[in-house]
């Protein structure tokens, strides 16, 4: 098993959540609805008709949750704020109480010894900018989403210093506008390109918002998720298709914010949306780079509007409950690779597995699946660091079992159980696990 030795004193451990996923709270205290919202009312589009309407409850339970990261040791709580919580029309006029919810927040983090980092976004646009046309596939949301960055530096600046762009832009704009699985339900390529692109620019926008309105230091950054895309048999047709899936699902919105340009195949579909100056405009230097990892993917060539499909992972191979290939060393290769191409400290913010263990009769949640599963990925990033990898932090997705986007309530990723019905929190195994990593002998 790693140890506490492994690591460096200065390592970061923490935790991730994302705002839809455990806030609840839907609609009070003014907050505005988001496509998520929207998405998962309609009949079919999430399993077993679940939302995140209350979720975790976490609104109203955040003291209860902040100090679990606490009883862990954790120095770093990444979350994401709800864009339409603080605007619930997505501009215009802010809305004083949803603020005032992140200001308690972040206080309390602070109080607690827990450093927030701050996406901006995790994947709730305000529906009320969708359905004006402002979404991400219109360019006239770039301003807009730089508005809001620059009214939660305003607000949260003094207290915040670790601050995120976008959470996984490379999956929501292929789930949510290419391929229509996740909201807002559009499936259509040229819509993905719109919104791949639109992405990258709100991004640079928003850098260089922040920049001009945070305090000296502030470190800012941004969170794909990098899987290697491997050919699903060792043809030609199909390691064409892993070239292509590459392109698509890491490379076409981290080249251009990390390294100022599109890869080859990316900037070959973009045609025309790229206009003189846009590479220019979304690329700014940053100073740390999330990665979100689960596993390595597998493409297969496909007559498509993409030219690939997703395949199974190799048979025989170990997987978890989402069908995710567990392969720490593809995890390796991956920090490793990340590091060297682009060239800044990396901190994991997203990695862990899916369950669905339950509390045994004593009250216990034995989630000896995921401890295995942390232990070895972690022993990965040991392995990295080794061979050159600048790796600084891991931060475990998730903190709290929530809803997991058009899976529903099913798939649990937390360290912490969630009792849905009751929303009573118990801390499982892989708590007690990364707790100790952390430096702390939890008794929670």
């Amino acid at each position: 098993m790693v140890s506490r030795s492994d690591f460096p004193k200065d390592f970061v451990w923490g935790a991730s959540t994302a705002s839809y996923q455990i806030e609840g709270a839907h609609d009070l205290d003014g907050r505005g609805p988001s496509i998520w919202d929207a998405f998962s009312a309609e009949p079919g589009r999430v399993k077993n008709g679940d939302t995140g309407n209350v979720a975790c409850d976490h609104y109203h339970r955040y003291k209860e949750d902040v100090a679990l990261m606490k009883a862990a040791n954790f120095g770093a709580y990444r979350f994401s704020v709800s864009w339409s919580r603080v605007l619930p029309e997505g501009r215009g006029a802010p809305n004083e109480a949803g603020l005032d919810f992140y200001d308690r927040l972040v206080d309390e983090l602070l109080q607690s010894g827990v450093a927030p980092w701050l996406c901006l976004y995790h994947w709730d646009l305000p529906l009320a900018l969708h359905k004006s046309g402002l979404g991400w596939t219109s360019r006239e949301i770039v301003p807009l989403f730089a508005d809001y960055a620059g009214l939660l530096a305003k607000r949260l600046g003094d207290r915040v210093s670790h601050w995120a762009t976008f959470n996984e832009p490379n999956m929501f704009t292929m789930l949510g506008y290419g391929a229509g699985v996740h909201a807002p339900g559009i499936r259509d390529r040229e819509a993905w390109l719109d919104a791949v692109h639109h992405v990258n620019l709100s991004h640079g926008a928003a850098v260089r918002r922040l920049r001009g309105e945070l305090p000296a230091g502030a470190q800012i950054g941004s969170v794909p998720n990098l899987q290697p895309a491997l050919p699903a048999a060792n043809t030609e047709d199909d390691r064409a298709a892993a070239a292509k899936m590459d392109s698509a699902m890491n490379r076409g919105t981290a080249d251009p914010v990390f390294l100022g340009k599109y890869d080859p195949i990316m900037r070959e579909w973009m045609g025309a949306r790229i206009k003189p100056g846009d590479e220019e405009a979304i690329y700014t230097p940053l100073d740390w780079l999330g990665l979100n990892h689960y596993s390595p993917t597998y493409a297969q060539a496909r007559v498509n509007a993409f030219g690939f499909r997703n395949a199974s992972p190799p048979e025989g191979a170990e997987t978890t409950l989402m069908g995710w290939h567990v392969a720490p060393g593809a995890f390796r290769d991956m920090l490793v690779e990340t590091s060297k191409r682009y060239g800044l400290p990396v901190y994991v913010t997203e990695n862990g597995m899916a369950d669905d263990v339950e509390a045994d009769t004593a009250g216990r949640v034995e989630d000896t699946a995921r401890v295995s599963y942390l232990n070895r990925y972690l022993g990965a990033v040991l392995e990295a660091r080794a061979a050159g990898a600048d790796v600084r932090g891991y931060l475990v997705w998730s903190m709290l079992d929530n809803f997991e986007w058009a899976m529903g309530y099913g798939p649990r990723f937390g360290v912490v159980h969630v009792d849905y019905r009751t929303l009573r929190r118990t801390p499982k195994a892989s708590y007690h696990f990364l707790a100790e990593l952390a430096g702390a002998k939890a008794s929670m």
